[in-house]
């Protein structure tokens, strides 16, 4: 059975809305793919003397696939359903190379059409779950990961997206429920531990994460997710020195990790630190999640104090239409627009626009009885 693909969600849009909140050995990823990847360029001389033969260009682009090289497994695939438009585990193949490459549209079309042709594995619906899982279609993904456990009633990779799923939609109980379940089935998987030390975490039980962060990164030292996790607990817990720790550490393995950017930040700025200090954290995770708590404000006044004006007037007038009507960031925006158009040459400057602030219309008096 091919194993099963995590996604990596930033345990999806359900973990924002929630309640508000070894010795290190790097693995060598050249290394671990350089097996099917070689393995793959190995069939080159046979393809070439048998251009016709399918089951080749299937095998190249399945050692394609395991080499993450979704694109020139695609191109073999559609080689192969040149020669061969009937048979469904090259659809299935399609379906997984344009899924690795983030069509997810096509992907579940090429699903369709390998059931069309028969192939009835498991695996099937369970990519197209996956698939809708990703799309943010999490009915849909419930329904196929649903057909999967009839078809496999154990396989923890589908009871893994469920509980994904229910998360997303703020089902806590169910997708705890499912976590467990798979982590029953596959108890060595880091990603699963991962995702329900998060979980515990955004609802506020870090003693229970706690154990599943740290048997994670016992698993998997090199996991930026997991010492996060495990940092996020220390902060819940009242250990905040340690959490930075760990916060650093996540950044280190990973950077990616745009709440450890976050964490960081808000720690800065509530010890004092200068403004120069929290600005690339904030910038980070702001391009990864422009509706973080309090980070765009953050970022404006730290750029507007370090006398980076055309950076704060841009931050600024974003949280102006975030936040329409706010007379404290219509204000910021017209003060350090004023600070830039003074910074101008004389002949690029425009005219003065003058603050008017916003008045607030008189209430009538109540008719005379």
């Amino acid at each position: 059975m091919r194993s099963w693909p995590f996604l990596l969600l930033s345990l999806l849009a359900a973990c924002q809305a929630a309640p508000s909140e070894r010795p290190d050995t790097l693995v060598n990823l050249a290394t671990v793919q350089s097996g099917p990847r070689v393995q793959a360029d190995e069939l080159d001389g046979a393809i070439r003397q048998q251009p016709d033969n399918a089951g080749l260009l299937a095998r190249r682009a399945t050692l394609r696939l395991a080499a993450g090289q979704p694109s020139a497994a695609l191109s073999d695939i559609s080689s192969a359903l040149a020669i061969d438009d009937a048979d469904g585990e090259l659809y299935f193949l399609q379906a997984r190379a344009l899924r690795a490459l983030g069509r997810l549209s096509q992907a579940l079309a090429a699903a369709r059409q390998a059931a069309a042709n028969g192939f009835n594995s498991p695996e099937l619906p369970l990519l197209e779950g996956e698939t809708h899982l990703a799309a943010h279609q999490y009915g849909a993904a419930l329904e196929s990961l649903d057909r999967t456990l009839r078809l496999d009633p154990d396989q923890p990779a589908a009871l893994f997206y469920k509980g994904l799923a229910y998360a997303a939609t703020a089902d806590t109980t169910q997708a705890l429920d499912y976590l467990h379940a798979a982590l029953a089935r596959d108890p060595r998987q880091p990603e699963i531990l991962h995702q329900l030390a998060f979980l515990l975490n955004a609802y506020r039980l870090p003693a229970e994460a706690a154990r599943y962060a740290a048997q994670g990164l016992r698993l998997d030292s090199t996991s930026g997710s997991l010492a996060y996790d495990y940092g996020r607990q220390l902060e819940l817990l009242g250990r905040p020195d340690s959490a930075l720790r760990y916060y650093r550490r996540a950044l280190r393995l990973d950077t990616t990790q745009y709440r450890a950017d976050y964490r960081l930040a808000l720690a800065a700025g509530a010890h004092g630190q200068r403004p120069a200090a929290i600005i690339p954290h904030l910038k980070r995770a702001l391009r990864r999640n422009a509706r973080l708590p309090q980070a765009r404000a953050l970022l404006a006044e730290a750029l507007e104090a370090q006398h980076r004006l055309p950076e704060a007037y841009t931050q600024f007038r974003l949280l102006v239409a975030e936040n329409p009507g706010n007379q404290h960031w219509t204000y910021k925006v017209w003060k350090t627009g004023e600070a830039v158009r003074a910074m101008l040459p004389d002949s690029l400057r425009p005219p003065t626009n003058y603050y008017r602030r916003a008045t607030v219309a008189p209430v009538a008096a109540p008719p005379q009885q």
